[in-house]
């Protein structure tokens, strides 16, 4: 009994500090990625509402020059890794207020999971 609460506390604590991200399904996140596609792409140098996923995990928030981002994502500073991804497509107005992305968030952290593990493999 005190080992279970324990362990439950300590499960609850991860999940509000943020440590515990599910890791996610590529083909689950392939399907979740067309709701992306419709302003993003993730060829190289192909950019269209929104600019291209191409490479980026570990690229800086506004580095494309061939797209013209919004002020706030350009003075973010967020370099975008599988946690910042995660928080961004969460909530982008929370992460970054005045960002031009015109999209409310994914709300369920398994389908964001999904998704990341899916520019993770496919955004190479």
């Amino acid at each position: 009994m005190i080992k279970t609460k324990l362990a439950a506390a300590v499960l609850a604590l991860a999940l509000l500090s943020g440590a515990v991200r599910a890791e996610g399904d590529a083909a689950r996140g392939e399907a979740k990625f067309k709701e992306c596609a419709a302003c993003h792409r993730l060829e190289s140098g192909v950019n269209n509402v929104g600019p291209s996923l191409h490479g980026i995990i570990g690229r800086k928030a506004g580095e494309l020059t061939d797209f013209r981002y919004s002020p706030a994502i350009k003075r973010s500073g967020i370099t975008w890794t599988p946690d910042t991804l995660d928080g961004f497509i969460k909530e982008p107005q929370a992460m970054v207020p005045a960002n031009r992305m015109p999209y409310a968030g994914l709300a369920d952290p398994a389908d964001r999971a999904d998704l990341i593990a899916y520019l993770q493999k496919a955004a190479k």
